[in-house]
């Protein structure tokens, strides 16, 4: 079970770089990768996702790209938890879930909708340089190299009582232990 989550995982960051090469795969279908697959890699406080058919709730703001390239793939769910994605247009509608992804779009709002989120225990995924700084858990960023990595905040997973796994850690391109 765990190997197979480190495989997906990998593929993950294996297609990271073809996005930059391929039309076909974009850097919002590797970010939707990614989202896909992070669920698998946290742990959320109590009763979030005691029962092993209940379903993630992830909701989207701010990034219609990603959102509709995370929908075709959690319709293709192939065992594991299922991946209920949701857009999401104010801190009003956070109930319930356990991941938002914040797009650039909604950069001016990021410091309320990350504040919200993090007093839910929700974990926050953004996708710009310096989001860490406003309280986002994870951030997208593009490596030297093109590929589609990310980059974490320990403090504000703590926060919001979020354990993050090791093997996530160590397949980030940097980990900070407080706000960078």
């Amino acid at each position: 079970m765990i190997r197979r989550a480190l495989l997906a995982f990998g593929a993950a960051l294996v297609l990271a770089p073809a996005w930059g090469q391929d039309p076909s795969v974009t850097e919002e279908s590797v970010k939707a990768a990614f989202l896909y697959k992070f669920p698998g890699f946290v742990e959320w406080p109590a009763p979030a996702l005691e029962r092993p058919d209940e379903p993630v709730l992830v909701g989207v703001i701010g990034g219609n790209d990603v959102f509709s390239e995370l929908s075709l793939i959690s319709q293709t769910r192939k065992g594991g938890r299922p991946v209920v994605v949701r857009r999401v247009f104010d801190t009003s509608s956070f109930a319930g879930l356990h991941m938002l992804f914040i797009g650039a779009r909604e950069r001016a709002r990021a410091p309320e909708l990350i504040r919200a989120a993090q007093q839910q225990g929700v974990l926050t995924v953004t996708e710009w340089e310096g989001a860490l700084r406003l309280g986002s858990v994870i951030n997208f960023v593009t490596s030297a190299d093109g590929r589609v990595r990310f980059e974490i905040s320990l403090e504000p997973a703590e926060k919001s009582k979020l354990r993050l796994s090791s093997r996530l850690l160590a397949v980030a391109q940097q980990v900070h232990n407080t706000r960078p």
